[in-house]
């Protein structure tokens, strides 16, 4: 198994995970992408009831990883990884959510950053003298979860970089009250402009020294382990007997392109529904095949918030770049912060779920598929716990929200940030930090 980018169109040059992880992104800008997938095999797809879910996590990873990592240490680093649960819990007729936010940070980011952290460790763990930077974008949850899986590995420093004003409250506190080895920076600006400053970081001459690396979801280290908790849906559901249909909240397309690979395993799905907000990039290219990345808008469910999501060729190569082949498999809406409101309601009154705003929107995006196919099992992905979007959940619904303990922790501690403008700003504080 090697990588190539995918902006070599003609697949020259490979690339070992090792260097993907550490890299980040491909010298020509490109993303990662594997040069094969394996089918996994049949046997084990028919039986994964009787499988734990860290071995579920290994069989699906190990191709990827490719003896990179010793089997012994790769099974440690996915027990470390998946040390909480990720519940399917029964919402109403044949509709499920799948709660990813029961980990330390309450988002599903929890997967990929404790991974990738992990593995980054490993391959770090002989450079005694030599320091990695993780560089990071977030439009919300990422940012708490890369701050709180990197805390404290050993020879990595970690430098966020998230939108002034448009993440949450508790958003910001988790990101900003480490400390440590975990900086962040408040950007006069959006997302993208988060997203495009990394980007231009990682190719910059003069930041060679500074051995940096990404944890968004462009790493490949934070996107594949999000192929896991697809398999444990399965699991948990396989014994119903319907044909499975996961909505997922979309922003950066990062976790549904996991579960695409996932499909590409052998995961025995039937259709995947991207639900976004009003950034509706691919909702539109969908209906146009015309692509048109725009700016981002502010909307309540911020993590969605990309104008343009650097996962959505990821999508398009596992198609061969074929719109019919990806269109029979993937459909994709967009919802306003109004439905969104009104979607949260309808989930309460009817069946006292507290669902946040993403979940709602993939609720949405799932039963508007669901219409025509009223049959299947469908499953939306709760990415973040409620509480994250305190604010907005507790006067929508007009519900208390308990604090959970995760979140108790960071409340009272003092936000440190540093104030940029622009990349000259970002390029001046990683020369002189």
């Amino acid at each position: 198994m090697n990588y190539y980018s995918l902006n070599d169109t003609k697949n020259n040059a490979k690339t070992s995970f090792e260097e993907a992880v550490v890299r980040g992104i491909a010298p020509d800008r490109g993303l990662y992408f594997p040069n094969e997938i394996k089918l996994l095999e049949s046997d084990f797809i028919d039986n994964i009831e009787n499988y734990s879910n860290e071995e579920i996590a290994f069989k699906v990873i190990e191709q990827f990883v490719n003896n990179e990592i010793p089997t012994d240490v790769l099974k440690e680093i996915i027990q470390d990884t998946l040390c909480f649960d990720f519940p399917t819990v029964k919402v109403e007729e044949n509709v499920y959510s799948l709660e990813l936010f029961h980990g330390p940070t309450m988002a599903f980011k929890d997967v990929g950053a404790r991974f990738m952290a992990r593995c980054l460790g490993y391959f770090n763990r002989d450079k005694k003298e030599e320091t990695v930077t993780v560089l990071v974008a977030t439009s919300g949850d990422t940012g708490g979860a890369v701050a709180s899986g990197f805390l404290g590995v050993k020879g990595v420093e970690v430098v966020i970089l998230y939108p002034s004003g448009k993440v949450s409250d508790i958003q910001e506190k988790q990101l900003t009250t480490l400390g440590k080895n975990i900086t962040a920076l408040e950007v006069d600006g959006v997302f993208d402009d988060c997203q495009d400053m990394v980007k231009t970081a990682f190719l910059d001459a003069e930041l060679t020294e500074e051995n940096l690396t990404s944890a968004n979801s462009i790493n490949v280290a934070r996107w594949l382990p999000q192929m896991f908790y697809f398999f444990f849906a399965y699991k948990q559901l396989k014994a119903e007997g319907k044909e499975l249909v996961f909505s997922v909240p979309s922003g950066n397309f990062g976790n549904i392109c996991a579960g695409m690979m996932a499909y590409k395993l052998g995961l025995p799905v039937k259709h995947f529904v991207a639900s976004t907000n009003i950034n509706d990039t691919v909702p539109q290219y969908m209906a146009t095949q015309e692509y048109n990345p725009k700016p981002s808008k502010q909307t309540i469910s911020n993590a969605m918030d990309v104008g343009n999501p650097s996962n959505f060729i990821r999508i398009q190569t596992l198609f061969d770049n074929n719109f019919e082949a990806l269109n029979q498999l993937f459909s994709s809406f967009s919802y306003t912060d109004e439905d969104t409101r009104k979607t949260m309601k309808e989930i309460y009154g009817e069946s006292k779920y507290v669902a946040d705003p993403h979940g709602a929107v993939g609720y949405m995006g799932l039963k508007k598929f669901q219409k025509a196919a009223p049959e299947t099992l469908g499953v939306f992905l709760e990415t973040a716990h409620p509480v994250k979007f305190l604010d907005v959940v507790e006067e929508t619904l007009d519900v208390k929200v308990p604090i959970p303990e995760q979140i108790k922790a960071v409340l009272g501690k003092e936000k440190k940030a540093h104030a940029i403008k622009n990349y000259d700003d970002l390029k001046a504080y990683l020369k002189n930090r």
